[in-house]
């Protein structure tokens, strides 16, 4: 398993827009991928969650990624996530 603190730049949070953006770049990927903020787990692959979340602009979040492709999904997610997910 692999992990990484980022925050998130986007000025509204994730909101839908960016939660679906972050759930379609974690689908290309089989290993499990989940993200905590504050006493609370999401799944990054279900948009429900991640919104669920309530992850506002300048959160730190801590992904976690495990499975066979857990590097390139972390490096893949953080970098989407640096960007700004479509914003």
């Amino acid at each position: 398993m692999v992990s990484q603190k980022v925050v998130i730049k986007n000025p509204t949070g994730l909101h839908l827009r960016p939660a679906g953006i972050l759930c379609k770049e974690a689908m290309q990927f089989k290993s499990l991928i989940t993200f905590q903020f504050r006493d609370n787990t999401a799944n990054a692959k279900s948009v429900l969650s991640v919104l669920g979340a309530c992850v506002k602009s300048g959160d730190a979040i801590e992904l976690f990624c495990e499975g066979e492709d857990e590097e390139l999904a972390l490096k893949t997610i953080v970098s989407a996530i640096e960007g700004g997910l479509g914003e």
